[in-house]
């Protein structure tokens, strides 16, 4: 697919390059340092990662151009009520990961694609289910994968992944940091109108 704008990916993540390289596209990445992802109090999880994506985006309009698109986008891991973000340490790692064995959460993406003209805001929900998971597995995962860049203390498409998730419903990709199918369809509707 070609776009008629330039396609800007504002993350670091090495999973968010991978998965938007996946769609064939040319893009570049570019980062600014430092957002705040603070979020007011009351905001139900779906509105929490939306408003923080949104957030990310609006620190590079000043400095876009008006011929590109800036994709943002925000990962929460969500267990009952309660967001799980990165953790501090490996005590805090495993302790996640214990609240996860044997239960289903949610992992919600935000995203935010950006131009000068317009604004697209919205996420992604996928169901995720944990077997019971024995301590030492929990012990391993975090001493040898160390997973403290990542919502909820792991990443699906890691060890913890292969042994640990029984199933998913939902965007496999968006577990992984970006729902490259919803941002595909995006990019096909925003060029239709471009």
């Amino acid at each position: 697919m070609k776009i008629s704008k330039k396609v800007i990916l504002a993350s670091n993540s090495p999973r968010r390059k991978l998965l938007l390289g996946g769609l064939d596209l040319d893009f570049e990445v570019r980062v600014i340092d430092d957002i705040d992802e603070s979020y007011p109090e009351g905001l139900e999880p779906k509105s929490i990662a939306e408003y923080i994506a949104k957030k990310k985006a609006d620190a590079y309009k000043q400095t876009m151009n008006a011929d590109e698109l800036i994709i943002t986008a925000d990962t929460i891991v969500v267990l009952g009520n309660k967001i799980l973000g990165k953790p501090a340490d490996e005590k805090e790692a495993k302790k996640m990961l214990g609240r996860l064995s044997g239960k289903t959460h949610q992992v919600i993406t935000g995203v935010c694609m950006l131009t000068a003209e317009s604004e697209k805001v919205f996420s992604v929900t996928t169901d995720v289910t944990f077997r019971k998971l024995f301590t030492q597995e929990i012990t391993h995962y975090v001493k040898n994968f160390r997973p403290f860049d990542k919502a909820g203390a792991y990443g699906i498409q890691e060890w913890i992944g292969h042994v640990g998730v029984t199933s998913i419903n939902g965007s496999y990709f968006n577990v992984m940091g970006l729902p490259v199918q919803r941002i595909y369809k995006e990019l096909k509707n925003m060029n239709r109108g471009l």
